[in-house]
This record gives structure tokens, C-alpha cells and sequence, in this order.
């Protein structure tokens, strides 16, 4: 799956032990992928920023976001971690337990896959394992063509589950020139998440999709 032999066998075992089924603990902390997860997210998602800051010399910052958005989403991750086999895996470890009641596990493994790789062969081993084992699955071009309206996704849900939906301007900085807009997003009076923007409709595009990985509402 990795495309090499590991060096440190524990770290791939740890990779696919989540905190359902962790047993063990050292001073509380149940001895399960969740660090390893934390590293393979930072990781994956520094990795697809370079190779899309390279592919795409020409296009700004709001449209790099987005496109990394789009690829390291948990929904992207699960489907590709059927793919490469590492479901089965999880499915062998998780034996007995409920898997559904955690719908993002086998794309939050494949962050803890990521992260243990990193930690036993290297920058440069977890970026070619990213470029041949991950990215080549997306259609980068497609998802270009079909970007998501993030605001009208959390809209439509809003309106689904009779939610109050409020998008403050917090506030503009900058010069008349260049200008970071910050918006916040309030559901039932209560703050959900913020987005920072060159725009007012990019600020909002971009607290919407943080709304939306937080609310867990389909992408």
C-alpha cells in the first residue's frame, strides 16, 4: 500500500487504531492515532498546497484554498481510502464495533497513514506516496469546474433544519489597495466559524466552509 517496506512497523499499526478501540493509556491518553492524525493532516495538506502552487503558477491564494479544500475534505479521504485498501484494514481492526457511528474513520486513517509514513520515511517519501497514492485519483480539472457555493450549501441546510443563519462583517482591514475582509457566522445567535477574504463574498465563501466541515454537512 505504502510502496515500500516500513522501517517501524508500530507506527502503521498505531495509524489504523482508533480511540474506539484504543485500550491502553499513558497518563490518561488513550494510546490511539489521533497525534498521528494531526501530523498527517498538516502534512497531506502542506504537500497538496506545494504540488497545487506549482501546477497552477498563475491563480491566487482564494483559489488554491479552495482547490486544497477540495481535495483533503474527510468525504475525498474516505473514498480514497476504499481505494487503496486501507478500509479493509480498518475494518479488521474495528471488528464488532460500530464503524457507521463514525463516518469520516477510514479518511481520518488515511491522515494517520500519512502522518506514519512521514515520521518512518521522510518528507520526500510521504510526498511521492501523495502524488502516485493520493492525488492521482482526483480530477484536478474537474474539481476547478465544479467548485462548490459553500454559502448556498449551508443556506439550503439552514432553511432544511429551521435554522436562523446570520453573516456579520466583523471587520475590513488593510489599504484601499488590498483589503482582508472577516466574517463571522452566527446559527441561532450562536458563532460557528469565521472567514478571512480579499472580498466580502470570499470571507463568507470561506467561513461557510468552515461551517460546513464543522456541522459535518456534506460537501
Amino acid at each position: 500500500m505504502v510502496g515500500s517496506k516500513p522501517f517501524n512497523l508500530s507506527l502503521y499499526k498505531l495509524a489504523i487504531k482508533h480511540a474506539s478501540v484504543a485500550e491502553d493509556s499513558i497518563n490518561g491518553l488513550k494510546i490511539s492515532n489521533e497525534r498521528l492524525e494531526f501530523l498527517g493532516d498538516a502534512v497531506l495538506g502542506t504537500i497538496v498546497a506545494e504540488f497545487l502552487f506549482i501546477k497552477f503558477p498563475y491563480r491566487d491564494e482564494g483559489f488554491l484554498t479552495e482547490t486544497r479544500s477540495r481535495i483533503v475534505n474527510r468525504e475525498a479521504l474516505n473514498q480514497i481510502a476504499v481505494k487503496i485498501g486501507l478500509a479493509k484494514l480498518v475494518n479488521e481492526e474495528m471488528k464488532g464495533k460500530n464503524i457507521n457511528a463514525h463516518k469520516s474513520i477510514y479518511g481520518d486513517t488515511l491522515e494517520a497513514l500519512v502522518g506514519a509514513i512521514y515520521l518512518d520515511r521522510g518528507y520526500a517519501f510521504t510526498k511521492k506516496f501523495i502524488l502516485k497514492r493520493i492525488i492521482i485519483h482526483f480530477d484536478v480539472d474537474d474539481i476547478i469546474s465544479t467548485t462548490t457555493n459553500f454559502k448556498s450549501k449551508l443556506i439550503e441546510w439552514s432553511q432544511k433544519e429551521s435554522k436562523e443563519i446570520d453573516f456579520k462583517l466583523i471587520s475590513v482591514s488593510g489599504n484601499q489597495r488590498f483589503k482582508e475582509f472577516l466574517v463571522q457566522i452566527n446559527i441561532n445567535e450562536e458563532s460557528i466559524s469565521e472567514g478571512k477574504g480579499a472580498t466580502k463574498k470570499k470571507a463568507e465563501q470561506e467561513a461557510s466552509k468552515n461551517a460546513c466541515e464543522k456541522l459535518n454537512i456534506p460537501i
